[in-house]
């Protein structure tokens, strides 16, 4: 009998949460702009994957003869300086700038959520301690804490990825850490401490999967920023090495052409202003969707 009780509780749990995620999917099916971002981020991320089948050339195929091309069916967004299609360097370098966004907000996301939930979760003197930490953190500019990081560590894509991550820790910590001091003290937190189940237990099964939601829409905003950021420090020499088609050293390489050849600046500046803006959009629409507020 106690048994077939647990299946059932089971199975009720599973059913609400499912009927959370429509009534999320249906809010965020009422917002047209963060679909329009979801739609967008699709497209780049089925571009990503199948770049190779996409772009009509290699990302590094120089041909002399043909530099500075203009836009035309050949080179759809015209050649740069070495004669290397400006299009399929676009295309190659979104699997660059989506992947330096994911992973650089999964390391913030990892170490910044479970520092958040330690600090907050035990309080007293761990608080202060890795608070402090964070305080310190979050008073260098995150492009400078950056900047550091790489220069210490080389450019490299790990590197770069290392450096976007580290510099975005205190956002996710502070956020995980002020859900958690909410949480803490509810009643399955205190059913978990006394049926004897570990701090650790608790921490990662039942405080930390219900601080998902502010962390998802942060994570969502983060990885825009995280995209931005890379590109700010290719564009200054600090980010991936050439020939990797990365957007911001491709904007930082075109910069002495700008006069003469404005659309080797202009289509890699819209590549990411288009990518921020699906993320933001999107990010904006899940705040929306994901708010105990909004609720029926």
């Amino acid at each position: 009998m106690e048994e077939s009780k647990f299946i059932d509780k089971d199975k009720k749990y599973e059913k609400k949460g499912k009927s959370q995620l429509k009534g999320v999917w249906t809010r965020l099916k009422k917002d047209k702009l963060a679909l329009i971002g979801l739609v967008i981020l699709i497209i780049l991320i089925l571009m990503a994957i199948f770049a190779n089948f996409i772009a009509p050339y290699e990302y590094d195929t120089q041909n002399l003869k043909n530099t500075f091309q203009s836009p035309s069916l050949k080179h759809l967004f015209g050649t740069d300086e070495f004669g290397r299609d400006i299009f399929s360097r676009i295309v190659y370098g979104s699997r660059i700038s989506l992947q330096v966004g994911v992973i650089a907000v999964g390391i913030a996301v990892v170490i910044g959520g479970f520092l958040g939930a330690v600090a907050g979760y035990y309080s007293g003197k761990i608080d202060n301690v890795i608070m402090r930490i964070m305080d310190v953190l979050l008073s260098i500019p995150q492009m400078l804490l950056a900047i550091s990081i790489v220069a210490a560590l080389g450019n490299s894509l790990i590197n770069l990825m290392v450096a976007v991550g580290v510099s975005s820790i205190p956002q996710y910590a502070r956020i995980v850490r002020a859900s958690v001091i909410s949480i803490k003290n509810q009643e399955f937190v205190e059913s978990a401490r006394a049926i004897g189940s570990s701090d650790l237990r608790i921490i990662f099964k039942h405080v930390i999967p219900n601080c998902l939601a502010p962390v998802i829409v942060q994570a969502t905003l983060g990885i825009g920023l995280a995209i931005l950021t890379a590109a700010g420090l290719s564009f200054i020499g600090l980010g991936i090495k050439p020939p990797t088609p990365e957007w911001g050293a491709m904007l930082s390489g075109s910069r002495t052409y700008i006069r003469d050849y404005t659309y080797m600046t202009l289509f890699p500046g819209i590549a990411i202003v288009i990518t921020i803006f699906a993320f933001n959009v999107l990010g904006d629409g899940l705040r929306d969707a994901l708010d105990p507020k909004l609720k029926q």
